[in-house]
């Protein structure tokens, strides 16, 4: 090589100054819609049982400790207020649907090894949204977006440095499993197992119960009973919740279906319709304290409704 060579690394491309302005609204286009263009389709090869099995065994990797969950049961409401911010900040930022479970995933396992809340708990739960937006997003949340939607309560500088520490506490063991993992190879293993019903595999059907179940999904997370289950049978459950309350498959229908989701997450039946029957009740709940009809009623005669008729998943605006 001729010592007298001039040779730089640094990167002295230049944006053309001429580009069409229609590609230029093109772009700015794909921008605003996200990410979800960029993401590749459905492979049924990467599915089945296989991949169900492995998924199980990881998820007992990635559960909080028992202590923890014992300690959050005592006194729930700070966490899930924290996960329900992390909720509305993802649904503001438009986020993948897989960031929201997964930075609450990383929350509860830093809190489940340090067992004690940061000076700032609103910046250890941007923090998190932060790690998973990057993780599943090609556009991730930037941390002046979620330091504004913290009304600055702390800086990007602050919110870097807790990135470290999370990373650092996990081991940079980041890529948890979360419900929405098991999600769509329940759906399609219930679907081939659909009696051949043509019907059970029309497109907007299996959109449907896929939004559902990832709605419940998202609403099990939120709630601190459901910390000590398993993402599969939280998945198995919320399926099986969005497929009563679609009303369109008849008791034996449903029996089977609820049977092959039991096999599936490796649960006993009876346990899968009780987290299914939990999830009715929580689902009750919240509906009833956001339409403000009036004060709760008496926890004994609410147990004494039984999801024989499930709520319609229909009359709900997701």
């Amino acid at each position: 090589m001729d010592r007298g060579m001039s040779v730089s690394l640094w990167c002295e491309e230049v944006e053309d100054q001429s580009q069409d302005q229609s590609q230029t609204e093109a772009q700015t286009q794909v921008h605003i819609v996200g990410s979800s263009q960029l993401r590749a389709a459905w492979d049924p090869t990467v599915s089945g049982h296989r991949v169900i099995q492995r998924l199980l065994h990881v998820e007992e990797r990635y559960m909080p400790s028992m202590l923890y969950i014992t300690l959050i049961q005592r006194e729930p409401e700070r966490r899930e207020d924290l996960a329900k911010w992390a909720l509305e900040v993802c649904c503001e930022c438009c986020c993948d649907e897989a960031v929201f479970p997964l930075s609450v995933s990383l929350m509860d396992r830093f809190l489940s090894a340090s067992l004690a809340l940061p000076v700032s708990p609103y910046c250890l739960t941007a923090g998190c949204i932060l790690i998973a937006s990057k993780l599943t997003e090609c556009d991730n949340v930037t941390a002046d977006t979620l330091c504004a939607a913290a009304e600055y309560s702390f800086q990007p500088s602050d919110l870097r440095e807790m990135e470290r520490v999370i990373l650092a506490t996990l081991r940079w063991d980041t890529a948890a499993v979360t419900p929405q993992d098991f999600l769509p190879h329940f759906l399609a293993s219930v679907d081939e197992r659909g009696d051949g019903d043509s019907g059970d595999c029309e497109e907007g059907l299996l959109s449907t119960l896929r939004r559902h179940s990832d709605t419940l999904a998202a609403m099990c997370a939120c709630d601190s009973r459901f910390l000590g289950a398993p993402p599969s049978l939280v998945a198995a459950a919320s399926l099986n919740c969005a497929l009563r309350g679609l009303g369109n498959k008849g008791p034996a229908q449903l029996a089977v279906m609820s049977d092959a989701l039991a096999k599936l997450c490796q649960a006993d039946l009876v346990v899968l319709q009780c987290y299914s029957d939990m999830i009715e009740y929580a689902l009750r709940q919240r509906l009833r304290s956001g339409l403000q009809q009036g004060p709760m009623e008496k926890d004994e005669e609410v147990e004494n409704e039984r999801p024989g008729t499930p709520t319609d998943m229909r009359e709900i605006d997701f």
